[in-house]
């Protein structure tokens, strides 16, 4: 049954998510998170952050760490081809058929409202990390972090890697900071 559940929930991701990773994590949220519950927020957003500092395609990074999770080596490898069969079969189907409709109004209207319907998804999944992060560090923290953090990404050349791994560092040392305080008062 999970491998079933596995599938589908990637299968969908495959299908649905046109314009590559970016539009692809909404959904894996929805089915991972809310549909089948196989994660927290926080363990999909510590999935998101570390998925971004390795190379390659990210639906792909995320739909074999789940499905090895999920279901083990099996349930890796049933994820990732369910999130990448759909897109190398339409692929061949739309881009043989595509081509003589390109220039069609609708064609060019079709990819150009695909770009605010991801907008808006990557928008309401921003906007929930901010909230979690609200939960663990406050809103001042939150917001400075943030505001660093785009920063740096707008105008430095610094790789969005380097920031995830400092970012953890930081917490890891915060966290270990304060589990030897609570150790000191008991």
């Amino acid at each position: 049954m999970k491998q079933l559940q596995l599938f589908t929930a990637f299968f969908k991701v495959g299908m649905l998510g046109y314009g590559g990773g970016p539009s692809s994590i909404p959904l894996v949220h929805k089915e991972v998170v809310e549909n089948y519950k196989w994660m927290s927020e926080d363990e999909f957003a510590d999935l998101l952050a570390l998925g971004n500092t390795l190379p390659g395609p990210i639906a792909t990074k995320m739909a074999g760490y789940i499905g090895y999770r999920v279901a083990g080596v099996l349930g890796m490898v049933n994820a990732t081809l369910a999130t990448i069969v759909p897109t190398i079969v339409l692929m061949i189907v739309l881009l043989t058929s595509l081509t003589s409709f390109k220039d069609q109004p609708w064609v060019i209207g079709m990819t150009k409202a695909v770009v605010p319907v991801v907008g808006v998804m990557l928008a309401v999944l921003t906007w929930q990390f901010i909230g979690n992060a609200k939960k663990g560090l406050g809103w001042m923290k939150t917001i400075i972090l943030a505001i660093i953090s785009l920063l740096l990404l707008q105008w430095t050349p610094v790789h969005p890697g380097i920031i995830i791994a400092v970012l953890l560092g930081a917490a890891i040392i915060q966290k270990d900071t304060k589990s030897k305080e609570r150790g000191e008062v008991e």
